[in-house]
């Protein structure tokens, strides 16, 4: 039996314009794999993994998933709070109350996985938005994460940094055995990932293999009209 980094199954959740976004939806992510959400816009894609990451309260369902869990969001800038890029990662170990030298030892590896150790006292308004995301990232993995929740994380990137931020993802999901799900769009990215979710007015349309899920996306653009 597979073992899972995330399951869902039956979730319900509402917005209180009475509006249903996420309709009887059910999925899995194995432990250990890089899985991708995808969907067409207004699909509830960002509703969804903002309630498997508990920003939001479900109606109805049952969520399990492994601790503790990264959110990297769409604009680093809403996560960034610290003034250089080792004091924002280390600002999410504070809850842990770790020895000063553990905090420091967890920073450097962190910054060491994303490729940013050597600007550890750069300034936060002094990175481009690629590295801002791998910061985010880095806070992630100082907290020893288990599950990384990505939402559209490549969505201000120009397109070198996209897929150099997506090949870094998958290296450190196959490196550190974290359980990743990354919300995205962007067809290209498919081609990194191990699986892949399409989400559809809220209910889960099909899942399975990235390439297959990537015509089905095709698809359902071409039918979807034109806002």
């Amino acid at each position: 039996m597979v073992e899972l980094g995330i399951g869902v199954k039956d979730l319900n959740f509402s917005w209180l314009s009475g509006e249903n976004v996420i309709k009887s939806c059910s999925l899995e992510v194995p432990k250990g794999e890089f899985w991708m959400l995808l969907g067409t816009n207004g699909s509830g894609k960002s509703t969804l993994l903002r309630l498997i990451a508990g920003l939001l309260t479900p109606e109805s369902g049952e969520i399990q998933l492994s601790h503790p869990v990264g959110f990297v969001f769409q604009n680093p800038d809403h996560q960034l709070v610290m003034p250089t890029v080792g004091a924002d990662v280390a600002f999410g170990l504070v809850e842990e109350k770790l020895p000063p030298a553990a905090v420091r030892t967890r920073v450097q590896e962190a910054l060491e996985a994303v490729n940013l150790l050597s600007l550890q006292k750069r300034p936060i308004y002094a990175l481009s938005g690629g590295q801002k995301q791998r910061v985010a990232i880095a806070g992630a993995l100082a907290r020893r994460c288990e599950v990384l929740l990505l939402d559209e994380p490549t969505a201000l990137l120009d397109p070198d940094s996209q897929l150099e931020l997506v090949a870094s993802v998958r290296r450190l999901v196959k490196n550190r055995g974290i359980t990743a799900l990354w919300v995205t769009h962007r067809l290209d990215e498919l081609n990194y990932c191990d699986g892949a979710l399409l989400l559809e007015k809220g209910c889960l349309l099909d899942h399975g293999e990235p390439q297959r899920l990537k015509r089905r996306l095709m698809e359902l653009h071409d039918k979807t009209p034109e806002t």
